[in-house]
Order: structure tokens, then C-alpha cells, then sequence
């Protein structure tokens, strides 16, 4: 079996015995890297004063964890000037917060061109390579140029823009060419999907064939959907083990009997936080019974917060969430706690299970692997209700959550009324329902399917 080559912008980190972190990308791919044997890629998450001459490898068995710094100028270019500023706010549809700049543009792609030239020397014949997310859509032509012949696959783990919008992009044209080097391209969802294959068809005069296959930009690949998921037999046992951790128990005797929505996410413009507290203070507002009778625990640990977007958000989120305490607060009761801060994955599980309803309403989501964390970590005797937005990935699947427009703020605050108070039964047949396609879809099978595309995809360099 052919070694696989990971490639993404942050690289699992190390800890002794040879295990890296517990996020579900690095489950996955660490567990196809163990079967495999591979080497992990990317950005050491350090800025120095000088380029780097040569990744940093540290050896654990089979796998090879191969690290990149990044100098100041490539950090403020390359990772918060043209992929952070232009193509994550585009991809996720808010054209207005990007800012777009030649010189970025040029760092995006200068810092791509050395990944190439670091990666090469690590390359053997026969490896395959799996590049992962909107940080290095180029990576696999500076590859190409460089004279790589393995076989490459990208997945993007964001939206794909519709062709209206990612038109606007100058360099658009340059960067589909790009991502069209790869054997394979995965995306989310069938839409995310569509919308490529729209470009392709109308801006790029490219045609789409049966069975995936891509003719663009005088070359042939293979696109395809590919939902992520988790591994949910493990959060299912996460979450039971820490149902009765301290953590957990302070949280239940806490509330006093009150029901608990929870919501977890990055303090990010996409999740859509300040359209989640005001729909809570519908709930509220508007159905007095569940005042001093529900909690909201939002747990938002900061992200990127050295843009000026995400400082403005988060001064905008606490305002909102001070405003309803203010409002609606007793002296035995706080409608609202928000949490700044993040938690280890095993307390997070355990605050899901305990809690009567999942709120995940981002403005829009590639996925959003909360809303199956939610899923996988509740009891089976007394499931809790997930409130999910139309615009994340996992609502094509999770059919059994009650599906709100996080843009309607009295719609969702209504939705969360009716999942406060649906009868057991309903909410058994609506987990069980999400829980069995979790436990079939799962994570293992995500990385699965994937591969098995692109290990039959033909390689474009060694056909020609």
C-alpha cells in the first residue's frame, strides 16, 4: 500500500508515545497514516525571522510530523492577508469583509511555491498526497512544476462560493486552474459541489461528464462530495465518560433543574452568535414561561484575534449577551453564560450530553462537526433536540434536527420553544433516526471513501 502524504495549514501536534491531538482531522488521518505509513506537512504555527531552508521532521513510527515556519511578512500575507481576509470571508459569503491585495495575493502564492520546494525532498515514488482546505488550493501546480508525479488530492473543507460570487475574486480564474491540477477535488456537499461544476461549465467553458470527471483548463479530473463526520462510537463514549466527571456535575447541579441549551464554536462571524443570542431573547421575550427556566451556555473561544473583524465581533457578542443578563436576570438566575474560553474535548462532550438542546445556527457552514458531536453524545433513553441552520453542510444529513434560518430571529427563537418542550417520544425517533447515519457515515468511512477515489483516480502527471 502506497505511503500518504497529508498536507495541511496546522500539523497535529506530537505528544509523547507518538499520538497527536484529538480533533477529528487528526484522528482520521493519523489513522490512515498508521495503516499506511506517510508523512503530516505543514505550518509549525511559529513566525521567525528567516525562511526556513528545511521542514523540521520528527520521526513516530510510520509517520513523519514535517513542520514549516513562517516569517512575519508570510504570516501577514500569506495566512491573515489573502487567505484568512479574502478567501475565507468569500467562501463563506460575505463578500463585504474581504480585502483584497495584490501583494497578499503574491504572499499566498510565494509561501504555497516554498511548501512545494520543502515537501519535495520528503516525497517517495508511489506516495500519495491528500492536501487539505483553502490554504494551499496552488500547492498541488507548484508540485506539478516542480516535477512531482505522485498522485494528489485536495479536499476543501469550507463552502464553495456559487459563480457570482467567487467571480468577483480577480485572481478566480487563476486559482480554479490551480485546484483543477489535483486527480481528485472533494468537497462538503452535493451544493458546495454544484457550484464548482457551475463555474466550470459557464465561467471557465469546461465540460462536466458522468461519474465526476472534469474537462477544464486542458486537463481531466474527478470532483466529488464528501461529507466529513466524526467518530462517533468514540464521542459517544467521551460523552458518557464525562457525564459523571466533576466538570459535568457542577454544571448539573448548576442549573437546578433548569433545561440547558448549549452552543459551542469559534468566535467567528460565520456562526452566526449574534443572531443566536437575540433569537434566545425572543425565546424569552416572548414566551415568559421559560424565564428562570432555561440556561444558555455559549462557549466561544477566541479565533484570530489579531483581525479587527473578529475584535469587533466579539466586543459585539458580549454587548448582546450583557444586554440579556441585564434585561432578564434574577438574583438566583442568569439567563445567559458565555464562556470565552475553550475546554478539553472529553468536558465539552460531557456538557452536550447534559444538555436538552444543541444550538448551531452559523450564517454558513462547510459542515460543522458539533452538530453530529451533539448527536453522537446524547443518551439514548432522553436524547435532547438539535436546532440546526439550513446553511451548515450537516443539515443535509441530520434530517432529524429541526432545521431554522439563522437569519430569522424570531423563527429560531419560536424553534427553540417547541424543542424545550417536545414530548420524549418525538425526540427518541428524531435522535435515533441521526444516530444510526452517524454510525454509519462515520469519520473512518469519510477518510475511506475518499481514498479509495483517489488511490483508482488516474494521475494526470504520469499520463502525460
Amino acid at each position: 500500500m502506497n505511503r500518504l502524504v497529508v498536507v495541511s495549514n496546522r500539523v497535529a501536534p506530537v505528544r509523547r508515545g507518538g499520538t497527536g491531538a484529538e480533533g477529528g482531522l487528526a484522528v482520521a488521518m493519523q489513522g490512515a497514516m498508521k495503516d499506511r505509513g506517510g508523512v503530516w506537512f505543514g505550518w509549525s504555527g511559529n513566525t521567525v525571522a528567516h525562511d526556513s531552508s528545511q521542514a523540521k521532521v520528527i520521526e513516530t513510527g510510520r509517520i513523519s510530523y514535517a513542520t514549516l515556519d513562517l516569517t512575519q511578512r508570510d504570516y501577514n500575507e500569506y495566512y491573515t492577508g489573502f487567505a484568512n481576509s479574502v478567501l475565507w470571508p468569500l467562501f463563506h459569503y460575505r463578500l463585504d469583509l474581504t480585502d483584497f491585495s495584490r501583494r497578499d495575493m503574491a504572499g499566498y502564492h510565494r509561501v504555497n511555491a516554498m511548501f512545494a520546494s520543502r515537501l519535495l525532498p520528503l516525497l517517495k515514488d508511489g506516495d500519495v498526497i491528500w492536501v487539505h482546505d483553502y490554504h494551499f488550493i496552488p500547492l498541488g501546480a507548484y508540485l506539478r512544476q516542480a516535477g512531482s508525479r505522485q498522485k494528489l488530492g485536495f479536499f476543501l473543507h469550507i463552502p464553495w462560493p456559487p459563480m457570482e460570487l467567487l467571480a468577483t475574486l480577480p485572481n478566480h480564474e487563476a486559482l480554479v486552474r490551480d485546484l483543477c491540477t489535483y486527480d481528485l477535488i472533494g468537497f462538503q456537499t452535493r451544493t458546495d459541489l454544484h457550484a464548482f461544476e457551475a463555474y466550470i461549465r459557464e465561467e471557465a467553458g469546461g465540460e462536466v461528464l458522468s461519474g465526476g470527471r472534469i474537462k477544464a483548463f486542458g486537463r481531466s479530473t474527478l470532483a466529488k462530495a464528501f461529507p466529513i463526520s466524526i467518530d462517533t462510537e468514540e464521542v459517544a463514549k467521551l460523552a458518557r465518560r464525562a457525564e459523571h466527571s466533576p466538570q459535568s456535575r457542577r454544571l448539573r447541579e448548576s442549573l437546578s433543574d433548569r433545561q440547558l441549551i448549549t452552543g459551542v464554536d469559534r468566535l467567528d462571524y460565520t456562526k452566526g452568535l449574534t443572531e443566536r443570542l437575540e433569537a434566545y431573547q425572543h425565546l424569552l421575550a416572548g414566551y415568559p414561561a421559560y424565564r428562570g427556566q432555561v440556561t444558555l451556555l455559549q462557549i466561544a473561544p477566541p479565533s484570530r484575534g489579531d483581525l479587527s473583524d473578529y475584535q469587533q465581533m466579539r466586543q459585539q457578542v458580549e454587548a448582546i449577551a450583557g444586554h440579556i443578563n441585564g434585561r432578564f436576570a434574577e438574583f438566583d438566575w442568569s439567563p445567559v453564560r458565555y464562556l470565552n474560553r475553550g475546554f478539553k474535548r472529553q468536558t465539552l462532550m460531557g456538557f452536550l450530553r447534559l444538555s436538552d438542546v444543541g444550538l448551531v445556527t452559523p450564517l454558513r457552514d462547510g459542515m460543522n462537526l458539533v452538530a453530529k458531536e451533539f448527536v453522537a453524545a446524547q443518551p439514548p433513553e432522553d436524547p435532547g433536540v438539535l436546532v440546526l441552520s439550513r446553511f451548515a453542510g450537516a443539515a443535509r444529513e441530520l434530517d432529524g434536527a429541526l432545521i431554522v434560518n439563522p437569519y430569522d430571529i424570531e423563527g429560531v427563537g419560536d424553534t427553540l420553544a417547541r424543542a424545550l418542550s417536545m414530548a420524549l417520544p418525538e425526540r427518541r425517533e428524531r435522535w435515533e433516526a441521526m444516530f444510526e447515519r452517524l454510525s454509519r457515515h462515520d469519520l473512518a468511512a469519510w477518510r475511506n471513501a475518499f481514498m479509495t477515489n483517489l488511490d483508482a483516480a488516474p494521475c494526470a502527471a504520469a499520463a502525460a
